[in-house]
């Protein structure tokens, strides 16, 4: 045999062998056309082969190849013709894909399907993937059903069994984006900066507040709020994504303090021109100390009630008996300091005039005057008499009408009413001089003054000269 009679021998054994395929056999071929149902594709020499066209549409039914495309198919039938399927090819090829990225550490693709016990199923391709519910996010979920539906980007941190076993982490996967970040992330957070993030968590004394690139920040309950805020939870929740300033970054310690009433406005620059001494306002008691109890007056703006400006009870803190947090009421405005943020403020008596928003009647102590207050203590010097809310008397011993060595304490006991006169007020009204005994004598000068006014008022003969001469007297006076 001459050697191209060989050769010829050659390639036709070359092109019978070639149209000899095996059930489960993986070829490849090219597409030559398409009928009805199946697309027919060339697969070596002059044997053909078809493929159901269902297998070559993509999820919105349209078909993905064209004449002249070449695709990989597994040999499902011999009999009769040769008959492809790709579902097999396709499956193995996915798999491959999902163990090299397994190996590799590389993100893939996927979409949660549903929530299932511990986790959520997720299709990556055509494979079923179990991510375990610490691993959708950062932070915890409170409805785990908000990421059914949502595609992420996917780390596969368990791979066995052939691809049976897939377990998926997007905790992985934003982890990693976080930590390339931070770098990034650090150089804009300085004081001063407004930054968006994310709430991680909500402690009683705050909140922690994620700001990219796993850098967190403190935002303290006192720095929530212009309104004191006692349950930070009112406030934010976990997951919240929330604007912030940055207050303080202290990088030896690696603190960061952040703000959120510091992007509202201060309620407290409107103070000197919206408040007044004297005048009475609404409030509600917020806490109560042992000096005082603090009242909210509007919202950001807080007042303090001094222990002193409730009337003595005679006993220690009786005052705070009748003050509990969440009572309102009117207060009265005795002093404003700006500066310090501070306002003085004292309760007004339920039903009395001052209670409607009346002015402090603070002219009704001058000297004179009988007034009416409370015993509040007793000094080396005399007794001091609580006349209204941030004004005290002292009245003296010698004041008092009685003998030095009367035991004060039970004749003007804590707590108890006293009637006296004030005699002295100095400018600020902060120094009154009170007396006890100066109350029957002003009486009896004021009945005198009355009777001696009294134009029906005709003494007898023998009195005739001393009503001449008390009128006299008083008009003197």
């Amino acid at each position: 045999m001459s050697d191209q009679e060989e050769d010829f021998a050659a390639m036709f054994e070359a092109s019978v062998k070639a149209r000899r395929f095996d059930r489960g056999q993986t070829i490849e071929g090219t597409i030559v056309g398409f009928g009805p149902e199946v697309a027919f594709v060339n697969v070596g020499g002059k044997a053909e082969a078809e493929i159901d066209l269902a297998e070559l549409r993509d999820a919105g039914g349209d078909v993905e190849v064209s004449v002249g495309d070449r695709i990989q198919a597994m040999v499902v039938s011999t009999s009769g013709g040769i008959v492809l399927s790709r579902r097999g090819v396709r499956n193995a090829a996915t798999q491959r894909e999902l163990e090299d990225a397994f190996q590799a550490g590389i993100a893939v693709e996927g979409k949660v399907q549903n929530v299932v016990k511990g986790g959520y199923e997720v299709r990556i391709a055509r494979e079923r993937a179990f991510c375990p519910l610490s691993q959708i996010d950062m932070v915890r979920t409170a409805d785990p059903a908000v990421h059914v539906g949502q595609v992420y980007a996917f780390r596969i941190i368990e791979y066995t069994d052939g691809g049976k076993n897939v377990v998926v982490s997007r905790r992985k996967h934003l982890e990693e984006q976080q930590r390339a970040s931070a770098a990034d992330v650090r150089k804009s957070i300085v004081p001063g900066a407004v930054l968006t993030g994310r709430v991680a968590s909500v402690p009683a004394f705050g909140a922690f507040v994620d700001l990219g690139g796993g850098i967190q920040g403190l935002l303290h309950v006192s720095e929530m709020s212009w309104s004191p805020v006692t349950n930070p939870n009112e406030i934010v929740a976990p997951g919240d994504e929330i604007t912030v300033k940055v207050l303080r970054v202290d990088e030896a310690a690696q603190k960061i303090s952040l703000g959120l009433k510091q992007l509202l406005d201060d309620p407290w620059t409107t103070v000197a021109t919206t408040y007044e001494v004297g005048e009475v306002r609404p409030g509600r008691v917020t806490r109560v100390a042992d000096f005082g109890a603090f009242v909210e007056l509007d919202p950001g703006i807080e007042g303090l009630a001094h222990a002193s400006t409730f009337a003595p009870t005679g006993r220690t803190g009786g005052w705070a008996k009748s003050v509990a947090v969440g009572l309102t009421g009117a207060f009265e405005i005795l002093s404003i300091d700006t500066a310090q943020k501070r306002i003085g403020i004292a309760l007004v008596d339920e039903g009395s005039s001052r209670a409607a928003g009346a002015m402090s009647p603070r002219g009704a102590i001058v000297p004179g005057a009988i007034v009416t207050g409370k015993v509040e203590r007793h000094e080396k010097f005399g007794v001091l008499v609580f006349l209204s809310p941030g004004r005290t008397g002292l009245m003296p011993f010698a004041e008092t009408g009685l003998d030095r060595d009367t035991d004060m304490l039970k004749a003007f006991p804590i707590g108890s009413e006293v009637e006296v006169v004030v005699l002295e007020v100095d400018p600020a009204g902060r120094r009154i001089r009170l007396s006890k005994k100066a109350v029957a004598e002003q009486r009896e000068r004021a009945e005198l003054r009355e009777y001696a006014a009294r134009p029906d008022a005709k003494p007898t003969a023998s009195l005739g000269s001393l009503a001449d001469n008390l009128r006299n007297a008083l008009k003197r006076r």
